[in-house]
C-alpha cells in the first residue's frame, strides 16, 4: 500500500519562503535600487564635501538659485524643485509598489499584512516617542517629532544587497515590503502634519485632474504625449493647494492597475514601474540627496548633534527607536497570534534587518525641511542629525548582517540551485511531476555514464593484471 503524501502544514509562518513570482520582484527591485543606493551615496558625500569647502557659496547659490514661471506660483528654488518636484517621482514610484503589493503581493491576503503592517507602524511609533521623551527632557522642540519615522528604501537595500548577500529571499521582502508601507505612512503624515493653508481651488483643481487621470486608465487610453502633460498640471495643482507635492506621486502610482489579465506577461504598473523606477533611483532621489545633504559639518556641529535635544532625539531615534519598534512590532505579531517564525530563521536575522531600517536618509531629510521650516541653523542641525544616524544605523546592521550572513551561505545555495536547469529554482518545483521526471532523466543518464566508466576502467584492469 503507498504511502500518502504529507500533508502541508497549515501553521502560517512568519517570514516564510516566498512565492516566485514574489522571490523575482524582489531579486529586481534589489539590482535596481542597489545602483540607486551606490549613487545617493555618492550624491550625499558630494553634497557634504561641496558645502564644506572653500566652495560653500557655489553650493549655495546653485542650491537657492530660483527658476520657474512665477504666474504659475511655480517660481522656486533648485533645492525646492529636488524635494517637490523630483521626490514626487520617487513617491510615484512607491505607489505603484504599494498597488502592486496590495492587488498581488504579500500585502493581498490580510493575513499576511498583518506582519510588515504592524512592524511599520511600530516602527514608526516608536521612533516617534523616543524623539519626544528626548527631546521634551532636555527642553527642546517637539516639531520634528516625525523626523526619525522614515526608513529610506534605497540605502537600507543597497546595504543589504552588499553585505547580506546569502540571507534568505524572505527577509530582503520583508523589508522592502516595510518600506513601502512605512513610505504609505510618511506621506499620510507630511499630508496631514505639514499642511498649513489650503488653497480650495488648486485642491479642487488637482482632484478634478487625478479624477481624469484614472477615467483614461480605466478607457484603456495610451501615450506619454497623454499622461506626463496631464501628471505635470496635476503636481502644479497640488503644490498650489498647499499640500505637500509628493502626495501627487503616490495618488497616480496607486491609479495605475497592477493585476495581470489574461495573455498579459506585465501589467500596466509593473511595465511604467520598469521604466521610471531607474529615473526615480538613478537620478530624482540622488538629486534630492546632492541639494539637500549640504550641511556644514565640523567637529563642534557634530559635538552639538549628541547634546542637543533635538538632535540627539533624531540619532537615538533612528539607531534605537526603529530597531526596537520593528523588532518588537514582529515579535509581538508572532507571540499574540498563531503565526511562527520560519525554522529557517532566527529572531536574531530580524533585529538585523529591524536595525537597517535606521537609515532614514531620503524622507527623514525631507521632513526635517518641513518641520523647522524658517529656522536655517536647526534645520542643517537635524540635518547633520538624520546623516549621524543613518550612518550609525548603517554601520551597526551591516555588522550584525555580516555575522549572520556566514551562517545562511547553505541555505542560499539550496535556494538558488537548479539541477535542471530549466530556470527555475528547485524548491519551487518540488510539487511539479514534470520537474521529477526530468530530474528521474538526469539521474538515469548519470547512472549509464557512471556504469560505462565502470566497464571501460574494469577491463583496463584485466589487461593490466594479463600476463607480461
Amino acid at each position: 500500500m503507498p504511502t500518502p503524501a504529507p500533508t502541508p502544514s497549515k501553521d502560517r509562518k512568519v517570514l516564510g519562503r516566498l512565492s516566485l513570482p514574489e522571490r523575482n520582484f524582489v531579486a529586481e527591485a534589489l539590482r535596481t535600487e542597489t545602483v540607486g543606493g551606490v549613487l545617493l551615496l555618492l550624491a550625499a558625500v558630494t553634497a557634504l564635501i561641496w558645502a564644506n569647502s572653500g566652495l560653500k557659496e557655489s553650493y549655495e547659490s546653485v542650491r537657492d538659485f530660483h527658476l520657474g514661471p512665477a504666474s504659475l506660483g511655480l517660481d522656486l528654488s533648485i533645492g525646492h524643485w529636488a524635494a517637490d518636484g523630483l521626490l514626487a517621482v520617487f513617491f510615484f514610484v512607491a505607489g505603484i509598489e504599494l498597488k502592486r503589493e496590495l492587488v498581488a503581493g504579500d500585502l493581498r491576503d490580510p493575513r499576511a499584512a498583518v506582519l510588515p503592517v504592524v512592524a511599520a507602524l511600530c516602527g514608526m511609533a516608536v521612533p516617534a516617542l523616543v524623539y519626544t521623551l528626548v527631546s521634551a527632557t532636555g527642553g527642546g522642540s517637539l516639531a520634528g517629532w516625525a523626523v526619525p519615522t522614515a526608513t529610506d528604501i534605497a540605502f537600507a537595500l543597497a546595504v543589504l544587497a552588499v553585505i547580506g548577500t546569502s540571507l534568505p529571499s524572505a527577509l530582503r521582502a520583508f523589508l522592502l515590503t516595510l518600506a513601502v508601507v512605512d513610505d504609505l505612512f510618511a506621506i499620510l503624515i507630511i499630508a496631514v502634519f505639514f499642511t498649513d493653508d489650503l488653497n480650495f481651488a488648486a485642491l479642487g483643481g488637482a482632484v478634478v485632474s487625478l479624477a481624469v487621470f484614472w477615467l483614461l486608465l480605466r478607457k484603456g487610453v495610451r501615450g506619454w504625449y497623454v499622461y506626463i502633460p496631464l501628471a505635470l498640471v496635476i503636481w502644479g495643482l497640488m503644490y498650489n493647494s498647499g499640500i505637500h507635492a509628493t502626495i501627487a506621486g503616490v495618488a497616480m502610482g496607486l491609479m495605475l492597475r497592477c493585476a495581470r489579465r489574461e495573455g498579459e506577461e506585465h501589467s500596466p504598473g509593473e511595465r511604467i514601474e520598469h521604466f521610471v523606477r531607474p529615473l526615480s533611483a538613478g537620478l530624482a532621489v540622488p538629486l534630492f540627496a546632492l541639494f539637500s545633504a549640504g550641511v556644514a559639518v565640523s567637529g563642534d556641529a557634530i559635538g552639538e548633534v549628541f547634546t542637543r535635544p533635538e538632535t540627539l532625539g533624531v540619532v537615538l531615534g533612528l539607531v534605537v527607536g526603529k530597531a526596537v519598534g520593528i523588532f518588537g512590532g514582529t515579535w509581538l505579531t508572532a507571540r499574540f497570534t498563531r503565526a511562527e517564525l520560519s525554522e529557517e530563521l532566527a529572531w536574531p536575522d530580524v533585529f538585523a534587518v529591524s536595525s537597517l531600517a535606521g537609515i532614514g536618509f531620503t524622507v527623514s531629510l525631507l521632513i526635517g525641511e518641513l518641520a523647522f521650516e524658517g529656522d536655517k541653523v536647526l534645520t542643517d542641525e537635524v540635518k547633520a542629525a538624520v546623516l549621524t544616524g543613518s550612518l550609525i544605523a548603517a554601520v551597526l546592521a551591516g555588522t550584525l548582517l555580516k555575522i549572520r550572513n556566514a551562517k545562511y551561505r547553505k541555505l542560499w545555495e539550496a535556494e538558488e540551485l537548479d539541477e535542471d536547469l530549466d530556470g527555475i529554482p528547485d524548491v519551487y518545483e518540488q510539487d511539479n511531476p514534470e520537474y521529477h521526471l526530468r530530474m528521474a532523466d538526469i539521474y538515469e543518464r548519470k547512472a549509464a555514464e557512471h556504469r560505462r566508466l565502470a566497464e571501460v576502467t574494469a577491463g583496463a584492469s584485466e589487461e593490466n593484471d594479463g600476463p607480461a
